[in-house]
């Protein structure tokens, strides 16, 4: 049987939510592997690529170029006859069906507005080239399944979906140093973790800023998002938000842990990380009612209309004011959280690529 390889490119990118899910799943698979659970592997990488830290799988260096050069013409050289995983929504058309792909959302096509032009033609291209020459298409919820199939045009039952994982935000030690740092106190802020694209709706969390100030909290905001986008209203909402710009993992997980609770507002999501993150430390759970998050947050959340940012300072002001809603919240997003592993979701990836190597 013919051998598996998976593209490393994620190994010289930066940690977004898609490269999250590639080195959680390849760490995975690399547990499993040195159990005798998973077959022997190659990841392909570009030159230059941090340590993947594995310990069964093997980490190879390809090729001489970088980026979507190397993915399109030194990885589909080096493959050698091995069926190929890519786990970050592009491939090597040169591949053609001797691969699988995991595209995580429809974003390109749904919302255009979050992307340049150039960005959005290339993944819509390369997509829908993937498509037609037969790569395998996987995804991480069934909403982009759907999304996915009217976007590329094929049925959606030929694409499978493998669910992300949150217990990653376990294995390292929180710091809590970091809540002295941004004059935090435990349960006296709402935590947001989100970036200033269009579909992750920052601007609704002027509402969310405003009641927490009237009960005289904050709200903080995780991640690369503009102070200017509460400065410019003034008022309740710029003394109430705080910006603490990225943090680490270990700063993360403290942040969770001493929520009142996390603010998803994001209009539009493919699966919806950060929320899984969360209720995996113990923090309830305020989201929009959008995308692929009930899929994942089930009956463990609060939800609010992202259209209308008056519902969320409802369910904020709910939050705050009913007794034990916020610790309901967090046991029933404990629990859901242990339906969703990376070990999972490694085990369903090789039921994939068994059936390709078949």
């Amino acid at each position: 049987m013919t051998g598996i390889a998976i593209n490393g490119r994620f190994l010289t990118q930066g940690m977004t939510g898609v490269q999250r899910f590639a080195t959680e799943i390849t760490a995975a698979a690399d547990e499993l592997a040195a159990r005798g659970a998973w077959p022997a592997a190659r990841v392909l990488h570009p030159p230059g690529a941090r340590d993947a830290g594995l310990r069964a799988l093997r980490a190879e260096p390809a090729g001489t170029r970088s980026g979507q050069a190397w993915e399109q013409l030194d990885l589909p050289r080096a493959l050698r006859g091995d069926v190929l995983m890519n786990l970050g929504n592009t491939a090597p058309i040169l591949a053609g069906a001797r691969q699988a792909v995991v595209i995580h959302d429809a974003g390109a096509f749904d919302t255009p507005e979050s992307y340049s032009f150039a960005f959005r033609s290339w993944y819509r291209l390369l997509q829908r080239l993937l498509a037609r020459r037969g790569a395998r298409i996987l995804t991480v919820s069934h909403f982009s399944r759907g999304r996915i199939a009217a976007a590329l045009r094929i049925d959606p039952a030929s694409i499978a979906v493998l669910p992300e994982g949150g217990e990653h935000i376990l294995r390292i030690p929180a710091d809590g140093a970091v809540l002295g740092r941004h004059r935090l106190e435990p349960a006296r802020y709402a935590l947001v973790v989100g970036n200033p694209a269009a579909h992750k709706n920052l601007a609704a969390l002027t509402a969310a800023a405003d009641v927490l100030g009237q009960h005289g909290l904050t709200l903080a905001v995780a991640g690369a998002a503009d102070p200017a986008v509460f400065r410019a209203g003034g008022g309740v909402a710029a003394g109430a938000a705080r910006v603490l710009g990225r943090v680490s993992d270990s700063e993360l997980r403290a942040l969770y842990e001493n929520a009142l609770c996390l603010v998803f507002p994001s209009r539009y999501e493919g699966f919806g990380l950060p929320p899984l993150e969360a209720m995996t430390c113990g923090c309830a759970v305020v989201a929009a009612h959008a995308g692929a998050v009930p899929e994942v947050c089930g009956e463990a959340a609060l939800y609010f209309d992202p259209a209308q940012p008056a519902t969320l300072a409802e369910a904020l002001d709910r939050l705050i004011t009913e007794d034990g809603l916020r610790d309901g919240l967090r046991d029933a997003g404990r629990a859901r959280a242990t339906r969703f592993t990376w070990e999972g979701a490694a085990r369903e990836l090789l039921a994939h690529v068994t059936e390709i190597r078949a």
